[in-house]
């Protein structure tokens, strides 16, 4: 699962370290790469791309993989990357959700026309369409995310949360908005910042992921009683990739394939 910056500003430079490589060109490779690993984004952001353009890149990538690719979709936080794009931050949660409509009507229909409040066309077609229909993961923790989730969403894909948020706060809200809006609840897809730590870090304030082999292996159990039907696993803490060799990620990977993961997981 890849991430998604287009105009790396110094905001978000500060967070994460430049370059970021094209989701979507990534994902095309990886798609003739590898036989069969899903793939897919965690997240792009919606509107920093014409639906149209994003319609067409999923569909083929899906083509190309045989009918394995997720988008993952988020509205991201970064006020300067928006502007940079003339993209109204502001506005960011209404671009996202006509967006969505556009997407996914054009993976259904060999053309399709909209009239909407960002974008305007008629009989446009975006070439093959995918093998599948690509389920649609909405990123993000906020009541807009979980609405967003139930109306277009085919799973919820939350990001660097705790058990006990998932648990008591957050799955509880979603189904109540699923059976307000008499949808069915999405499937449950969080992503993990993954830390394994030699001592025992404070269960009030450690995040999902995070802690010793015991503590994560807990995590995924309480996740799988849960109902999560995919969990990902974010090796990114925070500091630069030249400060910290791929093969520390590999080796996490590894640990936590050997002690926590059965060879069913794998």
């Amino acid at each position: 699962m890849i991430s998604d910056h287009v105009a790396v500003t110094e905001q978000v430079a500060q967070q994460y370290e430049a370059p970021f490589y094209d989701p979507f060109t990534t994902l095309a490779w990886l798609a003739g790469s590898t036989e069969r690993i899903e793939l897919g984004t965690t997240v792009t952001v919606l509107p920093f791309r014409h639906p149209l353009l994003t319609a067409r890149a999923v569909a083929n990538i899906d083509n190309f993989s045989g009918g394995r690719f997720i988008l993952g979709v988020g509205v991201s936080w970064s006020e300067t990357e928006y502007a940079a794009l003339g993209v109204p931050f502001g506005r960011r949660g209404a671009v996202t959700d006509e967006y969505l409509d556009v997407v996914t009507r054009a993976w259904r229909h060999e053309k399709i026309s909209h009239h909407g409040e960002f974008v305007s066309f008629d009989d446009v077609s975006t070439g093959p369409l995918p093998v599948r229909t690509p389920p649609v993961w909405i990123g993000g923790g906020s009541k807009a995310a979980l609405r967003r989730a139930v109306k277009y969403g085919d799973a919820w894909h939350p990001l660097n949360q705790r058990i006990a948020w998932f648990r008591d706060e957050a799955l509880p809200a979603l189904r109540r908005l699923a059976d307000e809006a008499g949808r069915p609840v999405p499937q449950f897809a969080p992503r993990l910042p993954l830390l394994l730590t030699d001592a025992p870090l404070p269960e009030e304030t450690r995040l999902a992921g995070q802690g010793t082999l015991d503590q994560v292996r807990r995590d995924l159990d309480e996740l799988a009683e849960l109902g999560a039907s995919h969990v990902l696993f974010d090796t990114y803490r925070g500091e630069p990739r030249s400060m910290r060799p791929q093969a520390d990620d590999e080796r996490v990977l590894e640990t936590l394939a050997q002690y926590v993961l059965g060879p069913s997981d794998r």
